[in-house]
């Protein structure tokens, strides 16, 4: 029988235990574990499935573990992945750092204004078994869950990208504009600055864009090239609003129920996940791929202004001491530092 959406959602199936799920993506079965994992990302967002289609595959592979693996939100959808990982339902979840800070307020890290620049140009600084990613993974652990990699880095900053109709070069220019935002972190900046933030999923944004229903979005050039929207946007003005990565999450007690084969696989794939996920994008899709076809179809980009990036920053501060509060002040300012590369 195959395994359908509504019959995995009404029986709770592939609980933490290694039940094997009929379905998409089943594993041969020579291995003795199978472990489900879900995304919502579908391979159309060629950039940021890079790197967990080359986990699965990997880990798919050994002799100790079989996937059963979901993405494009075929078995959960994007808002139903956390809920499924805390209650076992799956054993593992690709997830954007961006849609789960609410959640999961110490991911907030990898996307307050400000800050994301910092750790985009230094991979290192995030990569598994910094310090930044170890301060993390302590969080998480008080919530019982386990990050195996962050993909390495996060992904190059969210800007803002606007249309014909209402063009954005500067700061000054976002008041009065109807902004998409997804990011939390970024919603009070744009807010501040003037412009209305609308949320809508990316799935609607090109008839957005094109209704004039929003203005601009900040968006991730993957989101821009994954959804065509570069056929309506005209202008992309680079400041660094916030940032994503794409975190790779089990539950702790699925973790340690792990055997010692079953963990060695999964940590070989978690390793190609972090060496590769983030920096095969950054540093070989977006600027070969992504941004030639930005400017095969015209789209100006604008530089911020050396005052623009000032302004940002401090309209930025109000959202980092928020951040600090929730999580705590030791560990936030601990974590921007990090992240600054101002500690060690």
């Amino acid at each position: 029988m195959t395994q359908t959406r509504r019959h995995f959602l009404q029986t709770g199936a592939a609980m933490a235990g290694g039940t094997a799920l009929l379905g998409l993506g089943a594993g041969p079965a020579r291995a003795e574990t199978t472990l489900t994992g879900v995304s919502y990302l579908p391979p159309s967002y060629k950039a940021l499935s890079y790197g967990s289609a080359g986990f699965v595959e990997r880990l798919n592979a050994s002799d100790a573990v079989a996937v059963d693996y979901y993405d494009s939100g075929k078995l959960l959808k994007a808002d139903e992945q956390l809920p499924a990982l805390r209650a076992g339902t799956i054993d593992f979840m690709f997830h954007t750092s961006s849609y789960i800070t609410r959640s999961v307020p110490i991911l907030g890290i990898t996307g307050l204004p400000g800050i994301v620049e910092a750790l985009y140009e230094n991979p290192g600084r995030i990569a598994k078994g910094s310090p930044l990613f170890d301060l993390i993974n302590a969080e998480l652990a008080k919530e019982g869950l386990y990050m195996a990699s962050m993909m390495g880095n996060i992904l190059e900053p969210e800007y803002i990208w606007s249309t014909q109709a209402a063009p954005i070069h500067s700061i000054a220019e976002i008041s009065g504009k109807k902004v998409r935002v997804v990011s939390f972190e970024a919603t009070k900046v744009i807010e501040d600055f003037g412009g209305a933030s609308v949320r809508v999923p990316s799935s609607e944004l090109y008839l957005a864009l094109q209704r004039n229903t929003v203005d601009a979005a900040v968006a991730n050039i993957s989101t821009i090239i994954g959804r065509s929207l570069q056929e309506q946007i005209d202008f992309v003005y680079k400041l660094p609003m916030t940032g994503f990565g794409i975190g790779l999450f089990l539950t702790t007690k699925r973790w340690d129920g792990l055997g010692t084969d079953e963990k060695a696989a999964f940590d070989e794939a978690a390793a190609w996940f972090d060496e590769n996920g983030a920096a095969y994008s950054n540093n070989t899709i977006y600027p070969d791929e992504f941004w030639p076809m930005i400017a095969a179809e015209g789209i100006e980009v604008i530089e911020p202004s050396a005052d623009d990036l000032a302004a940002l920053d401090a309209a930025a501060s109000e959202v980092r001491t928020a951040w600090i509060n929730e999580v705590g002040t030791e560990i936030g300012e601990r974590a921007i530092a990090l992240a600054l590369g101002d500690a060690s």
